[in-house]
This record gives structure tokens, sequence and C-alpha cells, in this order.
């Protein structure tokens, strides 16, 4: 099945070179505009505390889920990516030939995508929207499998949930403290 829609995706590069070009600037250059999006939107949030809060919430929530979960499981489990099994030439460079699975990339940005949906919803959707456009151009340009999409994606939201509770938690008692005072 994995390699059925790896098949399905990626074959429909190299046709049209506008597809090409396409695919390379979401798989590669979309993350920086929707990190300056992110940043954007936390600054303007007039309350400060809110911006404390989401500000953090991206902070710990994209170091858990890339910087921990997705580099630890590449660590121990070295899957090739696609053109390195297939024997092929991706059209962008990818850090190394056995490090796909999961992609970091995903497990980022959909763990991005999900404070600034607890942010702002309709901004949220668009990012949740850039997230699935950049896996998506991933597998299309050759350096990721859709089971390496997937579960990466699967990391960031969970690592979304666990952070948000830990950070309502931290919230509560600090309102508890507060209102003691």
């Amino acid at each position: 099945m994995n390699l059925y829609l790896f098949n399905l995706i990626h074959d429909l590069s190299g046709r049209w070179w506008l597809s090409d070009f396409a695919a390379i600037f979401f798989a590669e250059y979309l993350g920086y505009f929707l990190i300056l999006a992110a940043i954007i939107l936390i600054l303007k949030e007039k309350n400060i505390r809110s911006r404390i809060y989401f500000f953090s919430f991206i902070l710990f929530v994209s170091i858990l889920s890339k910087g921990i979960i997705a580099d630890i499981i590449k660590f121990f489990y070295h899957q090739p990516r696609p053109y390195a099994l297939l024997d092929f030439k991706p059209l962008i460079e990818a850090d190394g030939a056995n490090m796909s699975f999961p992609s970091g990339h995903a497990a980022f940005f959909f763990a991005l995508a999900l404070p600034i949906f607890f942010l702002n919803r309709k901004a949220g959707y668009w990012f949740f929207g850039g997230a699935v456009l950049m896996g998506i151009a991933r597998i299309f340009t050759g350096v990721h499998w859709p089971a390496d999409i997937l579960v990466g994606a699967l990391i960031g939201l969970a690592s979304g949930f666990l952070i948000k509770k830990i950070l309502s938690s931290i919230d509560k008692n600090i309102d508890k403290v507060n209102e003691s005072k």
C-alpha cells in the first residue's frame, strides 16, 4: 500500500514543469512562510499572557515532536528514502538516505498547526492545509513514503495534545496561586 500510494503521487513528477516547481516550493520553502505567519499571529495577540502561552506551546511541541520523538525513532529505525531504495534522483535534497521514517517535517508542521488552530481556528485550518500540502509535496519530490508523512503527522498531533494538556495544567495552577494572593 505504501509503495502503491508513493507511485500514485510520485509518478506525477517530471511530467510538467509547473507541478514540479510547485512541489519543490511546497516541500522546501512553504515551511518558512508558515513559521513567519505563526510568529506574526502570536505577535498580533494583544494579551501578553496569551502570547507567552502560545509561544511556549509552539516551542515545546516543536521540540517534543521533531527534536525528540521523530529523531529518536530515526536513530533506531533506519528506513531508506524512496530515492535510495528505488534508485532515482529526487527533485530536492534530503538529509540521510536511510532517515526517511518518520518525516520530521510532518511532525514539526502538524505540531505547529495545532497551537495555531487553538489560537485562531481559521488560520489553523490554513496551517493544517499547508502541512498536508508539504507532506504530499515531499512524497511527490521523492524524499518520503506516505507512511513517513502519516506517522510524522500523528507524532506532531499527539505531541500537540500532550503539550496542551501539560500547559493547561500549569496555567490552572498559576491561576490558583494568583487567586490565593
